[in-house]
C-alpha cells in the first residue's frame, strides 16, 4: 500500500510544471536568471485560489530576487522553456505590464496588466488545446507598445479537475523586459489577482461529459494594436 501511494504522489508531481527559463534569441537561458523564481520551483504545483497574491507571479519572494532584465524589441519572439512540459489540457494566456521606471523596483500591482495572447481548444468527438504536450511557449512582444521596463507573465490553466470551484489550476511564471524599438501605445489593464472569478465560465469548466462546444477565456480581451 505504501508503494502505490508513494507511485501515486510520485505521478501527480510529474504532471506539474514550471516556466523556468527565457527563451530570446534562439538561446535558452539558465533557468530564474530572467525568470522571477517561483514559490512552486521545487513542487512544480499550481495556484488555485484565484484570489491569492500568488495569482500575479508566484514569486517565492517579494521583489525582483536579483533577476536580470532581458533586452528586447518590440515585434520579437520570446518564450519560455516549460519543465518538464505543458501536461493538463487548458488554455495558454500571456499578460505584459508597464513598470513605472525599472522592472526591477515593479511588483505588478494595481490594474496595470494587459493581455497580449490567448488561445483556444479546437472542438470534435473530443476538446483538444494546441499547447498540451509544449515544452517551449512562445509570444510576440506587440510592435505598438511604447518602450519601457515590462514584465511579461505566462499562464497556463490546467481545466482537468474544473468542474468544481477551486478545482482549476494555475501554473504561471514572470520574466523581466527592457522593451525598445516599439511605437508609443500604453494599454489600461486588470489587476492580478482581481481580473478572475472562481466561477468565471473558463476558470469552473467541464471538460469531458457533455463534450463542450465553447470557450471562454478568462481575463480581458487581447489587446489589439
Amino acid at each position: 500500500m505504501k508503494t502505490i501511494a508513494a507511485l501515486a504522489l510520485l505521478g501527480a508531481a510529474q504532471a506539474h510544471y514550471t516556466f523556468p527559463g527565457l527563451i530570446y534569441d534562439g538561446i535558452t537561458e539558465a533557468d530564474w536568471t530572467y525568470v522571477r523564481q517561483t514559490t512552486n520551483f521545487n513542487s512544480h504545483g499550481p495556484v488555485q485560489d484565484v484570489t491569492s497574491e500568488q495569482l500575479r507571479c508566484y514569486q517565492l519572494a517579494d521583489g525582483s530576487e536579483g533577476v536580470s532584465t532581458m533586452s528586447v524589441k518590440a515585434g520579437d519572439t520570446v518564450g519560455f522553456r516549460v519543465d518538464p512540459e505543458i501536461q493538463h489540457p487548458g488554455p495558454l494566456q500571456f499578460y505584459m505590464a508597464k513598470a513605472p521606471s525599472d522592472a526591477d523596483d515593479f511588483d505588478g500591482d494595481g490594474d496595470v496588466w494587459f493581455k497580449i495572447y490567448e488561445d483556444g481548444p479546437t472542438f470534435g468527438t473530443e476538446i483538444t488545446w494546441p499547447s498540451s504536450g509544449l515544452s517551449e511557449v512562445q509570444v510576440t512582444i506587440p510592435t505598438c507598445i511604447a518602450d519601457g521596463s515590462y514584465l511579461l507573465r505566462v499562464e497556463h490553466i490546467a481545466l482537468h479537475s474544473a468542474s468544481q470551484v477551486g478545482g482549476a489550476q494555475f501554473y504561471i511564471g514572470c520574466a523581466q523586459l527592457e522593451v525598445s524599438g516599439g511605437g508609443s501605445k500604453t494599454f489600461s489593464g486588470v489587476a492580478l489577482p482581481g481580473a478572475y472569478s472562481a466561477t468565471d465560465p473558463g476558470i469552473l469548466f467541464q471538460l469531458y461529459y457533455p463534450v463542450p462546444t465553447s470557450y471562454t477565456n478568462p481575463g480581458p480581451a487581447v489587446i489589439a494594436c
